[in-house]
């Protein structure tokens, strides 16, 4: 009988430890995915910098920011092709401050006049309790209503009279619902795509101007963005812009929204432009805002866009800290799509739309952050409110190409090179941002030296911070110099992704 009792126990402990064991696994499988590296080396790349290393660059959670220029986009939502629960403690961490998301008309109206708002509320108030701030799109259609419109991307806008009605009363409830706690809106999602083909500009400048008078009746306050046109068409802008104009209802809107995917990030520098000039052309004040943009880690199967070219989780990270800073430089806000890939179907995993910088999986879990996540932080670590461009800018560079092999060195101008330059609003100190812009970014890095001058410069303590890795570098007195207002840097390595030369104390860092 004692035995058998003490077999029992030894069974019941046995059983319990097995728990446990799985318990802990479990828990460090769920950490493992949650962990955020912050050691020096958590970006490996083959960049060779010849300059003392001195730290890197520390991370700022969003809380700790004011305001910025960016955005992320938590796109897919709607359609449950994310999860927020797997992404959320990835949030604050990246230091974005908005947060891009569609509000599922579908999702939440399944049947008729009963909206069911428990998943949305969840997203909504995690959220805002982090300190995150939310710009709610009120996409997509509903086709439990006859001429509803679809439920997905490209899908078309609500048409017939009953969805109309239907549609404005479901937008009415949401801004009702939620207007203490988002005041930044956008009306549909890229209009001129898919089974959108039959819309015209005027029709969907039309169901901008009928959404955005629901949302400003309901919430007068509201900050409103129109158009979010699927890559760049001048003509279906210019028409959507005439149209508003003509009906005197330019100041329904705060912002006006593109979406540019292209394979060299610095190419779409002309339809900025000409975007701002169409704004001015018809009396816009509203200021012009990239609403989704970004590039996929790896090649899948063409699904999204650019999804047919070679990218690695390297040219992924340079295109979009590129597309930010160039942005950035055109006084243009940037949403990075997007937080995490998009799990379109269940099946392989080339069936992502692989743009997330965050790893997931066809079951939509979060496996890890990738280059783009670091490369992303080490730039809203940076760049926030507290600086402001320099419009003035006057630079000079030479660019010196090595070839380490043969130790020839060719010295040429290269005008392929982009620079920008910023000050602190209260100490006036200086950041300037430079990167060879040429070419698509590579998936390896080809190292050149410059000798970079700049006028009317105001540093102290030089240092020089790559912003792919994150490591920030002194650069010793030999290799700059300053006559007057002048500044020359020498030989400072720079390639395709952004580097910095900046005061050093602009720069939040770990030190060694």
């Amino acid at each position: 009988m004692k035995n058998s009792f003490f077999k029992s126990v030894l069974g019941y402990n046995r059983l319990i430890n097995i728990i446990l064991l799985l318990s802990l696994f479990l828990f460090a499988e769920y950490s493992i995915a949650q962990k955020i590296d912050t050691s020096i080396d958590r970006v490996k790349t083959e960049v060779k910098v010849n300059l003392p290393l001195i730290g890197s660059v520390k991370y700022r959670n969003a809380s700790e920011i004011e305001s910025s220029n960016w955005i992320i986009g938590c796109e897919g939502l709607d359609r449950d092709i994310t999860d927020y629960d797997q992404y959320k403690d990835y949030l604050d961490p990246l230091g974005v401050k908005v947060l891009r998301m569609q509000a599922g008309w579908a999702k939440t109206e399944k049947i008729k006049g009963v909206y069911d708002w428990v998943w949305l509320d969840s997203i909504i108030n995690d959220a805002t309790e982090k300190g995150l701030k939310v710009w709610l799109q009120t996409s997509y259609g509903n086709t439990l209503y006859p001429g509803g419109g679809g439920a997905s991307l490209g899908a078309g806008i609500p048409k017939s009279k009953e969805a109309l009605i239907a549609y404005h009363k479901w937008v009415t409830a949401l801004v009702i619902r939620y207007k203490d706690k988002i005041s930044d809106w956008e009306v549909w999602n890229e209009p001129n795509f898919g089974d959108n083909s039959e819309n015209t500009p005027e029709l969907i400048a039309e169901f901008n101007i009928k959404t955005a008078k629901i949302i400003k009746k309901n919430q007068p306050n509201a900050r409103i963005s129109g158009l979010a046109l699927g890559h760049f068409n001048y003509n279906f802008a210019d028409s959507f812009l005439k149209y508003i104009s003509k009906k005197r209802k330019m100041n329904l809107f705060d912002n006006i929204t593109y979406h540019d995917y292209v394979y060299n990030p610095d190419t779409n520098n002309h339809e900025v432009y000409v975007m701002k000039e169409l704004l001015k052309k018809y009396g816009f004040k509203a200021k012009l805002r990239q609403g989704e943009n970004g590039a996929p880690s790896s090649r899948g199967d063409g699904r999204g866009a650019l999804g047919d070219y070679d990218w690695t989780e390297v040219s992924q990270a340079k295109w979009d800290i590129r597309r930010m800073l160039g942005n950035l430089g055109n006084d243009v806000e940037c949403s990075i799509f997007g937080i995490i890939d998009l799990a379109y179907t269940i099946g392989p995993i080339n069936k992502l739309n692989l743009k997330g910088i965050i790893k997931s999986d066809e079951t939509k879990k979060a496996l890890r952050p990738k280059i783009a996540y670091y490369a992303i932080q080490n730039v809203t670590s940076i760049f926030d409110n507290s600086l402001q461009r320099i419009t003035d800018l006057a630079h000079t560079y030479n660019i010196q190409s090595v070839d380490l092999n043969e130790k020839r060195y060719k010295l040429s101008t290269d005008r392929g090179v982009t620079v920008y330059g910023y000050e602190h609003k209260i100490t006036k100190k200086q950041v300037y941002t430079i990167w060879m812009n040429e070419s698509i970014p590579l998936n390896t890095n080809d190292i050149k030296e410059t000798t970079f001058s700049v006028t009317n410069t105001n540093i102290e303590i030089p240092v020089y911070v790559d912003l792919l890795t994150g490591k920030v570098y002194e650069i010793p007195t030999k290799q700059w110099s300053k006559k007057e207002s002048t500044f020359t840097f020498k030989n400072l390595p720079i390639y395709d992704s952004p580097i910095l030369i900046a005061d050093k104390s602009l720069i939040n860092f770990f030190s060694l």
